[in-house]
């Protein structure tokens, strides 16, 4: 199996933490007028929000977390590698591309959709079908994980066309997403830690 770095363990460690910092303090900054439940995170990266400084360096950070992580994650198909950093450019774009303080942005909304897409099927691009392929490569832990995201992006668009929990249904699929990295970069390291060969 081929080593990975450890520098990635803290890329994809840095990468839930900024985001959930990052939306944390900018619901802070925007005060009780922000619903988290019903209001999307992309409202704290909005013009004119109080936050959107703290919401667009977090969005920034993240997709720099994923693409230094996808350089780092070696053992990974090379498919799953390429989606997790092209994931990351696409959370960099939406940083790049806030949207208005009112109404919706067509930029915003397409970078959003690509990134959700690419973060959601690198898990099962990045599978190792051998047998001794740390946890969380093997088939079904990474088809579990995109199964995961893909349903709650799935709820995230019904709740955006409901006008129900948006803020909800969008952290949740947010937090899988950054999470993963970490979880299968966590399983390779431990699975390239030679046993102790003392009885």
């Amino acid at each position: 199996m081929r080593s990975i770095p450890r520098w990635a363990l803290l890329s994809s460690g840095c990468a839930p933490v900024v985001l959930i910092v990052g939306w944390t303090i900018a619901a802070l900054l925007e005060g009780p007028a922000y619903d988290p439940a019903t209001q999307t995170i992309s409202a704290l990266a909005a013009y004119g929000a109080a936050g959107f400084w703290v919401m667009t360096a977090a969005l920034a950070a993240l997709g720099v977390c994923h693409m230094i992580t996808a350089l780092g994650l070696r053992p990974a198909a090379l498919p799953g590698r390429v989606a997790l950093g092209a994931g990351g450019m696409a959370a960099c774009a939406v940083a790049l591309l806030p949207p208005p303080s009112s109404g919706g942005s067509l930029r915003h909304g397409s970078a959003v959709a690509v990134g959700f897409m690419l973060l959601a099927v690198w898990p099962v691009l990045a599978a190792d079908r051998h047998r001794a392929a740390p946890w969380g490569l093997r088939p079904a832990p990474s088809l579990t994980a995109t199964s995961l995201m893909l349903v709650s992006a799935v709820w995230f668009m019904f709740e955006m066309h409901q006008g129900g929990a948006d803020g909800v249904a969008e952290r949740l699929v947010t937090a899988l997403q950054s999470l993963w990295p970490f979880v299968v970069v966590a399983s390779c390291l431990r699975r390239s830690v030679p046993e102790d060969p003392s009885p």
